[in-house]
């Protein structure tokens, strides 16, 4: 699993760290911006990422993953494609930030693979505040699905993992910015 930790640092690095002066979406201002979405839609970087996922997953009794739409997307479908591969199938759900206009009017698609109580995972890309993924774990929340795991591929270590604790879940990172680059350098 080391290994493909690495290998996914140096391909985020490559691919999706910027340094500079940036706003991020909580509205604060950051010395780096962290653009998972290019390397989650590379093959390599998808297939790592649904990887690795997978094996933080392993013991955990879930029946499947869900994030916030845009972020999340690249990062459940890997998930699901791989865990279907290891025959231990997750299904995947997105939860929209606005109520779908048309048809349903529903914030959560993917809601008729599972039952009412069945436990899943939040994805994340990147944890700064924990404002989305709170908001996501809400939305499935009412739902009636439970959150067993509340996951990210960086957190920035900026209050989001204490917010998420407040919420009464534990954040389990892939990295934090200083693994990230120690990893891929």
């Amino acid at each position: 699993m080391i290994e493909y930790k690495r290998r996914l640092a140096r391909l985020l690095y490559e691919k999706s760290y910027k340094e500079g002066d940036f706003v991020l979406t909580s509205g604060k201002k950051s010395d780096y911006y962290f653009d998972c979405r290019v390397t989650a839609l590379s093959a390599e970087g998808s297939w790592l990422i649904g990887t690795l996922f997978n094996d933080m997953l392993a013991n955990l009794a879930i029946s499947g993953v869900g994030g916030m739409t845009l972020g999340a997307d690249p990062l459940v479908s890997s998930v699901t494609v791989i865990s279907h591969i290891r025959q231990r199938p997750l299904n995947g759900l997105l939860v929209r930030k606005e109520a779908k206009g048309h048809g349903t009017g529903q914030y959560v698609e993917g809601l008729a693979n599972f039952s009412r109580g069945d436990n899943v995972a939040m994805l994340e890309d990147v944890v700064t505040t924990g404002g989305s993924l709170l908001k996501a774990c809400e939305r499935i929340q009412d739902c009636g699905l439970n959150i067993a795991a509340v996951c990210a591929i960086l957190d920035r270590e900026e209050g989001g993992r204490e917010a998420i604790a407040a919420a009464g879940f534990n954040l389990l990172a892939l990295y934090t910015r200083r693994e990230l680059l120690e990893l891929a350098s």
